[in-house]
């Protein structure tokens, strides 16, 4: 009785949306998005080790600087807008690989931030619950450019998890462990 008691206190002084995020994430996320991100910190130092040991001069000063970025608390950050993001895919297939600046916009439908990638011919759509206040989890899908963006939980092989840091004013980033094509680890940077 005492436990119940504290749990709804607990859940009492919890903004709305992240008692209601923990909820509805655990009703859509798949096992196998729960098995990458349980792994996600052996996964994540495993293809840091292989970027660096195998990457390119410059393509490992852009990793250092992007992992040197500590993450800051979502209180008060708007995520909604147009942002510039890229993709950089860590271990695997090669070991590091930079890409360009592309065009990504998140909304917000009033349940929550919505982000879709909206230049490239590799993008992704979905949606951030709150795992606390310096993280973030993404859902999503995968996609195809020309493709019609499937909603999360599609498939295996369209299917996105990841964790979603703040790392300065007008800057973040997703980190998506074991994708499921060609890397180990693909970050995915916004700025303004």
């Amino acid at each position: 009785m005492a436990f119940r008691k504290a749990l709804f206190s607990l859940l009492l002084v919890l903004p709305a949306s992240q008692a209601l995020a923990t909820g509805e994430i655990e009703s859509l996320i798949t096992p196998a998005d729960r098995a990458r991100l349980e792994k996600y910190d052996a996964t994540r130092t495993e293809a840091i080790d292989e970027a660096k040991k195998g990457g390119a001069a410059a393509d490992v000063a852009t990793l250092d600087a992007i992992l040197a970025k500590q993450p800051v608390s979502f209180t008060d950050f708007d995520m909604t807008g147009n942002w510039q993001c890229r993709t950089i895919k860590v271990g695997g297939n090669l070991p590091l690989v930079v890409y360009g600046w592309f065009k990504c916009r998140v909304t917000d439908d009033g349940s929550g931030w919505t982000l879709e990638k909206l230049s490239g011919s590799q993008r992704t759509k979905g949606r951030f619950f709150t795992d606390s206040d310096t993280r973030l989890t993404y859902l999503g899908s995968f996609f195809v450019a020309g493709d019609t963006p499937k909603r999360y939980p599609a498939n295996p092989d369209s299917d996105q998890a990841g964790y979603t840091f703040r790392t300065g004013p007008s800057e973040w980033r997703i980190e998506f462990p074991a994708p499921r094509f060609e890397s180990k680890l693909d970050i995915l940077e916004f700025k303004r």
